[in-house]
């Protein structure tokens, strides 16, 4: 007796979870939708809650170093306890909010280099160890960042790779406590000046934050540096700019001022 309660204390024997998405592509600021099933071990056990988290892989810099870790960003409790008999099967339908600032993971039916995103579910079984299921979402860009991205393409630039860094953009409105930057690298035009071009996306209800980073290339006797710009854009005249030539216009204005070229 005490072996059979020492490995149901250790999950053998115990409930498994399996979440099913009916859809596992979003956009921020949409939602996933789908079913958690929870099947009963060879005995009744109690469940404290069942849960769905979205996780993504963040770069944190810590003094002279840097390390990746998975952080689960938003979460939603689904039930509180009951019990769940042997054998027996629970199935829980949810619908799971998406953040407004979640990263994107595709663009143009391609997945972004560097990118991991996914939906964690977690049964919290009393006196017992967790168990847990992980699928595989992909957050597809909204309207108006596939206007900014395909303004870019349009200009010669090619995708590189993105990651999610820890921290704060400053001057923008930011609720999570990271940021996603996409890479570029330069077209001909001007890659004898940037070394590469990144582009931060923080999306509100209302509009897009947009955030540009140049970094550029350094001479033989002088230190790359980077340049910085900032501009919102509004999801009801997004359509109405041309955005090909509006950041064209920046990217030499901003090449111009400090002596890029």
């Amino acid at each position: 007796m005490v072996f059979k309660r020492m490995m149901q204390a250790m999950g053998v024997g115990g409930p498994s979870v399996e979440t099913v998405l009916a859809n596992p592509n979003c956009r921020p600021g949409g939602y996933l939708e789908g079913q958690v099933h929870v099947m009963g071990g060879d005995h009744a056990v109690d469940i404290e809650y069942v849960a769905v988290g979205l996780m993504t892989r963040v770069e944190v810099e810590s003094g002279d170093s840097e390390y990746n870790t998975d952080q689960e960003f938003h979460r939603q409790r689904l039930t509180g306890s009951f019990k769940l008999d042997a054998g027996a099967r629970h199935d829980i339908p949810f619908r799971f909010d998406v953040p407004w600032e979640t990263p994107i993971t595709e663009v143009y039916g391609q997945h972004l280099h560097g990118m991991t995103m996914g939906l964690r579910t977690e049964l919290e079984v009393a006196r017992a160890v967790d168990k847990s299921d992980l699928d595989a979402v992909n957050v597809h860009p909204l309207p108006a960042q596939e206007r900014i991205l395909d303004a870019f393409l349009r200009l010669g630039f090619r995708f590189s790779r993105a990651d999610v860094e820890r921290g704060r953009v400053h001057g923008v409105q930011q609720t999570l406590p990271f940021y996603q930057e996409i890479e570029f690298y330069p077209p001909a035009q001007y890659a004898a000046g940037i070394t590469q071009l990144e582009v931060t996306f923080i999306p509100t209800p209302h509009q897009l934050q947009v955030v540009l980073e140049i970094d550029k290339r350094g001479g033989l006797f002088t230190e790359g540096h980077d340049a910085f710009g900032r501009f919102d854009v509004d999801y009801h005249t997004v359509d109405q700019v041309d955005w090909t030539a509006q950041l064209n216009g920046w990217l030499q204005q901003s090449a111009s001022r400090r002596g890029f070229f």
